[in-house]
């Protein structure tokens, strides 16, 4: 009686180890598209010193376009 018992106990232990595999595999996902590249950003050049910068980021006056409030007041070179 007792080698049926252990024989019982063998099988229980496999069939719960081979379930739990079983709920770890992971299905296999679709593969993921690239994310689209960035809308590329205006560019401008600075009218003092000619560094350029993003348009967002220049202070514009008398349709120059400089890079801070400084080389705003000293002009264009």
């Amino acid at each position: 009686m007792s080698k049926y018992l252990l024989v019982a106990l063998v099988l229980l232990v496999a069939v719960g180890i081979w379930r739990h595999k079983q709920q770890r595999r992971v299905p296999p996902s679709t593969p993921r598209r690239p994310a689209p590249p960035a809308t590329p950003m205006a560019m401008v050049r600075c009218a003092h010193c000619g560094v350029h910068l993003p348009q967002a980021d220049a202070v514009q006056q008398h349709h120059h376009h400089y890079c801070c409030a400084a080389h705003c007041a000293l002009g264009p070179r």
